[in-house]
C-alpha cells in the first residue's frame, strides 16, 4: 500500500509540473479546472475570472488565436457601440445638411422679395419656401431623434460587451484544456506565459478599439481612416511601367511568338478541315457512334437530337468552327498538361513553384489576361487559343498530379517487389489506376476551354460565341438564348464521348 500510495503522489507531482510548465501561472486553480473538465463529457460550466476581465487579450496570450480573432472583433462592435453613444454626436452629420439648404431657402427669400410684384412667381417661391422650410424642420427633427438614441446605444453596447465577457469566462477552460491536451502529445505547440505574445494580443486588441472607434465615433476628425491613402500616381507609374515592358518584349521576342502562332494555326487549319469541311452526314454519324460506343445507345440518340438542333437551327458549320477551335486549345493543353502533371506528381519541389502558377492561371478573370495575350499574339483565333489554354489547361495538371499522388504505395511495392522498372511501373501500374483522376481533368479542361468560346469571340475567334456576342450587342434575346443552347449541347455531347465509360 505505501509503495501504490508513493506512485501516485509521483504521478500528481509530474502532473503538476506538466501543468506549471504549460500555464506558468495559476497552476493550481488549472490543475483542477483540467481534472474537472477531463472527469466530465460534453460541455463543462467552469468560471475564468481573467479571462472575463482581459477578455480577448487572454486568449492572445494563451496562444487561442482561433478564440481570439472572433472574440476582438465582437469586442470591438462593443466598444464602437460605447464610443459612438459617449463620444460621438449623432446628429452632427445629420445637422451638416443643413448649411446647403438654409443658403438655399435664403436664395428663394431674396427671390421673392424680388419678384414680390408678379403674383405667378411670388406663389412658385412661397411653394418652395414652404418646401424647404420643411425640410430644415425634418432634418433638425431627425438630428433629435439621432442625439436621442444616444443612451440606447450605450445600453446596447454594455449588454452586448458583457455578454462576451460571459462568453469568455465560460470558454476559456474549456479552450485552454483542450490546447493543454495536444500540448501533451506534441511539445512544439507555444505553452506559457511570455512578454512577446502578451505584447502582440494587446497591440491588436488596441488597435482594433482605437482605429474602429475613430471611424465610427469620428467619422470627420480622422479623414485617413475612411479611405486608405494613397498616391494616384504610383498606379499611374506602376501601369506606364508594365506596359513599356509589355511592348519591349513584344517586340524582342516577336520570332518567337510568330513561331508559335504558325503552330497553332497549322493544327487550328488541319482541324477545321476535318470538323467543317467534312460532309455533314459523315461527320453527324461519327459524332453519333462515337458517344454510342463510349456512352451508350441512349447517349447516342440524346446525340442525334443534339445535332439535329445545330443543323435546323443554323448553327452547324458555326458548331464546327466552335470544336475545332476548342479541340486545338484542348490538344494542346493535354498534351502538355499530362507530361507536366506527371513530373509534378514525382517532383514535389517543381510542384511548389507550379502550384502558383496554376492558382494564377485559374483565379485571373478572363478580361484580363486577354490585354497580354492581345500585345503578344494579336487578335483573332491563335490569340484565343490561347486565352482558352491558360483558362482551362489547368485542370488535367491538378487531377493528373492528384490522381498520381493517390496510388497506394502498397501496389507499387508489390510491382517493384516483382522486378518492375520505373517505367514498367509509371505505365502499367501508376497511369492506370490514376486514369479516372486524369480523364476527370481532360474532362474539365475541355469543358472549361468551351466555357471560353464567348470571350474567345471578342477577339475574333468567331463561332457560336460570336452569335452570343452580337444578341448581347443588339439586344437580341433570341438568338442568344438559341446560341447559347448550341454551345450547352456541344458541352453535353463531348461530356458524355469523353466521360461515358468511366461513368
Amino acid at each position: 500500500m505505501t509503495e501504490i500510495s508513493e506512485k501516485l503522489v509521483a504521478i500528481d507531482k509530474d502532473d503538476s509540473a506538466k501543468v506549471k510548465q504549460f500555464v506558468t501561472v495559476g497552476e493550481d486553480y488549472y490543475k483542477e479546472q483540467f481534472k474537472i473538465i477531463s472527469d466530465k463529457r460534453g460541455f463543462t460550466f467552469t468560471w475564468n475570472w481573467a479571462a472575463f476581465f482581459l477578455g480577448s487579450v487572454w486568449f492572445g496570450m494563451r496562444s487561442l488565436w482561433a478564440y481570439f480573432l472572433p472574440f476582438v472583433a465582437l469586442e470591438t462592435l462593443a466598444v464602437v457601440q460605447l464610443a459612438r453613444g459617449i463620444l460621438s454626436d449623432l446628429g452632427a452629420p445629420i445637422l451638416a445638411r443643413l448649411p446647403g439648404i438654409e443658403a438655399t431657402l435664403q436664395q428663394r427669400y431674396e427671390q421673392l422679395e424680388t419678384y414680390k410684384n408678379d403674383p405667378e412667381k411670388v406663389a412658385g417661391f412661397e411653394n418652395a419656401i414652404a418646401s424647404l422650410e420643411r425640410a430644415v424642420e425634418s432634418i433638425k427633427a431627425e438630428a433629435a431623434i439621432a442625439d436621442a438614441t444616444a443612451l440606447q446605444i450605450v445600453i446596447w453596447g454594455i449588454v452586448g460587451l458583457l455578454i462576451i465577457k460571459l462568453a469568455q469566462a465560460l470558454l476559456a477552460n474549456p479552450a485552454l484544456q483542450a490546447r493543454f491536451a495536444k500540448w501533451l502529445s506534441d511539445r512544439k505547440l507555444g505553452s506559457g506565459l511570455n512578454p512577446q505574445k502578451i505584447a502582440l494580443a494587446s497591440v491588436l486588441t488596441g488597435i482594433a478599439y482605437v482605429t474602429c472607434s475613430l471611424k465610427f465615433g469620428f467619422p470627420e476628425q480622422v479623414p485617413s481612416l475612411q479611405t486608405f491613402p494613397t498616391d494616384p500616381q504610383v498606379q499611374v507609374s506602376v501601369a506606364d511601367g508594365i506596359k513599356g515592358w509589355m511592348a519591349d518584349a513584344a517586340v524582342s521576342s516577336e520570332w518567337f511568338f510568330d513561331g508559335l502562332t504558325f503552330g497553332i494555326r497549322s493544327v487550328l487549319d488541319t482541324l477545321e478541315i476535318v470538323f467543317v469541311e467534312t460532309p455533314w452526314p459523315v461527320m453527324s454519324g461519327f459524332i453519333i457512334l462515337l458517344t454510342g460506343l463510349s456512352a451508350g445507345w441512349r447517349a447516342a440518340i440524346f446525340t442525334a437530337a443534339g445535332l439535329a438542333y445545330l443543323g435546323y437551327l443554323g448553327f452547324w458549320d458555326k458548331s464546327m468552327k466552335t470544336l475545332a477551335l476548342l479541340g486545338t486549345a484542348a490538344c494542346i493543353s493535354i498534351t502538355l498538361g499530362i507530361p507536366l502533371g506527371i513530373i509534378c506528381a514525382r517532383n514535389l519541389r517543381l510542384y511548389s513553384f507550379v502550384r502558383p502558377v496554376l492558382d494564377f492561371m485559374q483565379t485571373m478573370p478572363a478580361f484580363v489576361y486577354l490585354i497580354p495575350v492581345i500585345a503578344f499574339f494579336g487578335t483573332g483565333k491563335p490569340a484565343a487559343i490561347v486565352a482558352t489554354m491558360i483558362f482551362g489547361g489547368t485542370p488535367v495538371v491538378r487531377l493528373t498530379v492528384l490522381g498520381l499522388r493517390g496510388v497506394p504505395e502498397t501496389v507499387r511495392e508489390a510491382a517493384m517487389a516483382f522486378g518492375a522498372n520505373k517505367r514498367y511501373l509509371l505505365w502499367k501500374v501508376d497511369i492506370p489506376l490514376a486514369m479516372p483522376s486524369i480523364m476527370a481533368g481532360i474532362n474539365q479542361t475541355i469543358l472549361l476551354s468551351l466555357a471560353m468560346v464567348v470571350i474567345a469571340s471578342l477577339i475574333g475567334a468567331k463561332g457560336l460565341g460570336e452569335d452570343v456576342l452580337e444578341a448581347l450587342q443588339y439586344a437580341s434575346e433570341g438568338q442568344g438564348i438559341l446560341a447559347g443552347f448550341a454551345i450547352l449541347i456541344c458541352a453535353m455531347i463531348l461530356d458524355r464521348i469523353i466521360q461515358g465509360k468511366r461513368r
